[in-house]
This record gives C-alpha cells, sequence and structure tokens, in this order.
C-alpha cells in the first residue's frame, strides 16, 4: 500500500511538470507573445476621424514604441 501511495505522488508530480514545462513553453513562443502584443496595443491604431494628421502620427509612433517594447525589441 505504501509503494503504491508513493508512486501516485511520483506519477502526480511527473504530470503536472510536464504540464507546467508544456504550458510555459507554448505561452512564451513568439508567435503567441506578438498575438497578445498586437492584441494589447491593437485599440491605439484605430483612426479617429476627428484627429489631424499630426496628432494621428503621433499615436502611430507611440503605438510602434509601445509594441517594440512589449516584444522586447531594443529601442535605438
Amino acid at each position: 500500500m505504501n509503494s503504491f501511495r508513493i508512486a501516485k505522488v511520483i506519477i502526480v508530480f511527473s504530470s503536472l511538470s510536464y504540464l507546467s514545462v508544456t504550458f510555459l513553453r507554448n505561452y512564451n513562443s513568439l508567435e503567441n507573445i506578438q498575438k497578445r502584443c498586437i492584441l494589447k496595443f491593437e485599440k491605439d491604431f484605430k483612426n479617429n476621424l476627428e484627429t489631424s494628421h499630426e496628432e494621428w502620427n503621433q499615436i502611430l509612433d507611440l503605438a510602434d514604441k509601445n509594441y517594440l517594447k512589449c516584444m522586447g525589441i531594443p529601442q535605438y
């Protein structure tokens, strides 16, 4: 009975470890990071008809900088 309990604990721990590693690998993939960053800053790219051309360019520059920062790309 004691060895069965130890085997269950080992199996549960191994399963949780495997699932954690798989989740983190998938969560931190480049494709998923890009999707999260695009969704996060997508609202910045919506053009309001009442904004001037200069103001719209500033909004786009800010959104671009925020996207690059989210992706972890260094800015110069």
